[in-house]
């Protein structure tokens, strides 16, 4: 795994698995040590969401299969959300459900009109094991829900249907950084 320092960061960046790698499609493992490898890994995990621009990462998006999501997302009201979590479960999706654009720093550039649920509850347990539950209205929903499918071993094109599958997808195919 390639990593490199990003200035005025204790965390490495890392290399993005894309599409394909077979990380992204199984579903990821529970912690089970809370030490100091789980801090690294999720300092790691911020300072590759912010290199690359996005507003969430989950942890087999560098290649490790655990459990692991991290943050930094606005909701519609631009209210900043940010944090992590360990071992999360999505409790509740629910609400209206709104199509709107989805990206996924593991597509790069390629975004397509994706259903989500309008709000989300996620639980689980932060860095030290202490218990986090944590509810998001519109965009910043739609980002635990995306982070929450990633741990499941699904990919957001997973979810599109017919046409929007079919150009996300060829897209994917046709991108620069295509295998």
């Amino acid at each position: 795994m390639r990593r490199r320092p990003i200035p005025g960061s204790s965390g490495f960046v890392r290399t993005m698995s894309l599409l394909g790698d077979p990380v992204l499609h199984g579903a990821c493992e529970p912690v089970t040590d809370f030490g100091p490898a789980l801090s690294r890994l999720i300092e790691d995990m911020y300072a590759t969401m912010y290199a690359a621009e996005g507003v969430g990462l989950a942890a087999n998006q560098i290649g490790v299969p655990l459990r692991v999501f991290v943050y930094d997302c606005p909701d519609d009201e631009d209210v900043r959300h940010v944090g992590h979590l360990v071992n999360p479960r999505l409790v509740e999706a629910d609400g209206i459900e709104i199509r709107g654009p989805e990206g996924c720093l593991s597509l790069p550039g390629i975004e397509a009109g994706t259903t989500r649920f309008d709000r989300a509850v996620v639980e689980g347990v932060d860095v030290d094991d202490v218990p986090v539950r944590v509810e998001g209205t519109g965009f910043f929903a739609r980002c635990l829900q995306h982070e929450c499918d990633h741990l499941e071993g699904t990919v957001y094109t997973d979810l599109l249907t017919g046409l929007r599958r079919r150009r996300a997808l060829r897209a994917a195919r046709r991108a620069p950084w295509s295998g």
